[in-house]
């Protein structure tokens, strides 16, 4: 299997910080990964909208040619292949919490930083629109808090006690947060010291680049 990329890109980080935990879990996911420049406009060409009609990434191609786009979609195909050890929760609840929690890390934290980021200095070269930017900024807020709130009982990772997908979405919003100059205030403690300590993880640094 081939998953195309571009490394600093929320959705591809969300989908590589999946498989370093898998890896760092005993899980070793034999996947080949191929860079595609989102400045140089190669999500546009011919050959990767063969891949994936809306030009988006990441996009992973199976050992028959075809394609899966949509991180969470491609994630969840992982998961059903390998699912031990399991990334989405071991039980009806877990797995249901943990999809709670990655949704709003994603609908909630992502979706916002990326507007932020679009917004005011985007890297795709998109005009800047400070009233978006505003209301993008504000929008976060909410969010952020409920998911600091959840990480005020001192748990080490988004869901609990180990890594799920939730702390994988959710770091490659921070760091697209980082790369995009978009702060998450600093009264967010307990999300302060989940980014600062996740981070810390080799696996994670093995993915994260800013």
């Amino acid at each position: 299997m081939k998953l195309y990329v571009f490394p600093i890109a929320p959705n591809p980080t969300k989908v590589r910080l999946y498989l370093a935990e898998k890896a760092d879990a005993g899980t070793e996911i034999a996947i080949e990964e191929v860079p595609v420049s989102l400045p140089a406009g190669e999500h546009r060409s011919a050959e990767h909208e063969a891949r994936n009609p809306m030009k988006r990434l990441p996009v992973l191609e199976l050992d028959d040619g075809t394609h899966l786009v949509e991180s969470l979609a491609i994630i969840e195909y992982l998961e059903e292949l390998h699912p031990e050890p399991p990334l989405f929760g071991a039980t009806p609840v877990e797995r249901a919490r943990v999809r709670g929690l990655e949704r709003l890390a994603d609908i909630g934290v992502l979706i916002g930083v990326a507007r932020v980021v679009h917004s005011t200095n985007s890297p795709l070269g998109l005009p800047p629109n400070p009233a978006v930017a505003a209301q993008a900024r504000e929008a976060l807020l909410e969010p952020l808090g409920v998911l600091d709130a959840a990480l005020s009982d001192g748990r080490p990772f988004v869901a609990g006690d180990r890594p799920t997908v939730a702390d994988c979405t959710l770091q490659a919003a921070f760091q697209f947060a980082r790369f995009g100059a978009v702060e998450i205030p600093p009264r967010f403690e307990h999300l302060a010291r989940w980014d600062h300590a996740y981070r810390e993880r080799p696996c994670v640094q093995k993915v994260v680049v800013a």
